[in-house]
């Protein structure tokens, strides 16, 4: 295969083969057409997508990609919160298993959410194997988890009875001001064009939009089956 790159991540909680393709071009597009399984294609908006309706992709997800230089960052506090990489890794699973929907597999009509959410509860159990967790605290109950990968902020997952307290800003850049003081002079991230609430939050800590993707999915084949 010459444009098809396996995601095995996806594999592992859809059982079937999943791919990202590297390449918008006709070549790459009737290669989709020979194989079985879940397609992911990330394009420039501005692409005109005649071709890849044509092959069977279908929209799925514009993704916005803010980034944050050190000295801009706006810091935030609030009392009785801290962070810090000692926490129940249970309790971080649980909170990953119904913290997100804005996930673009969540919108997919071909996954079913249960596969989505485990989707998500293996990234996290990944990125707790890897020590890329910092356990989110109020009142010294943990409230959640932030996860990075060197200059990535990848997760906020906040525990329901916590949210709309106004901890997310606090959370975050206090999550943010850790990954800086690891030797990162820029931090990054990747949010969805509906998740207003995420976009909103990472403006005010002082991220600034830099490039956007609209993100294409096919599926050839079966439906992936849903957990029960």
């Amino acid at each position: 295969m010459t444009y098809l790159r396996p995601t095995p991540w996806d594999k592992r909680n859809f059982n079937i083969n999943t791919y990202e393709v590297t390449s918008s071009g006709e070549d790459a597009l009737q290669e989709t057409d020979k194989h079985e399984g879940h397609f992911t294609l990330k394009v420039n908006p501005l692409e005109n997508p005649k071709e890849l309706l044509a092959h069977g992709f279908y929209y799925m997800d514009t993704l916005i990609e803010p980034v944050c230089k050190k000295e801009n960052l706006r810091y935030f506090e609030h009392e009785n919160t801290f962070i810090s990489q000692e926490y129940n890794a249970q309790e971080v699973f649980d909170i990953a298993e119904e913290a997100f929907m804005h996930g673009r597999f969540h919108r997919d009509f071909h996954i079913a959410s249960s596969l989505a959410d485990l989707r998500y509860l293996n990234w996290v159990k990944d990125l707790h194997e890897k020590e890329q967790l910092f356990g989110l605290y109020f009142e010294n109950r943990l409230a959640g988890f932030y996860a990075f990968e060197d200059d990535k902020v990848l997760l906020l997952g906040i525990k329901e009875q916590f949210r709309n307290k106004g901890l997310a800003k606090t959370f975050t850049s206090q999550g943010c001001k850790e990954q800086f003081k690891l030797g990162n002079q820029k931090l990054r991230t990747s949010i969805s064009a509906a998740n207003v609430a995420s976009l909103n939050l990472f403006y005010s800590l002082g991220f600034k939009l830099t490039n956007t993707i609209d993100v294409y999915h096919k599926l050839t084949g079966p439906s992936p089956s849903e957990v029960l």
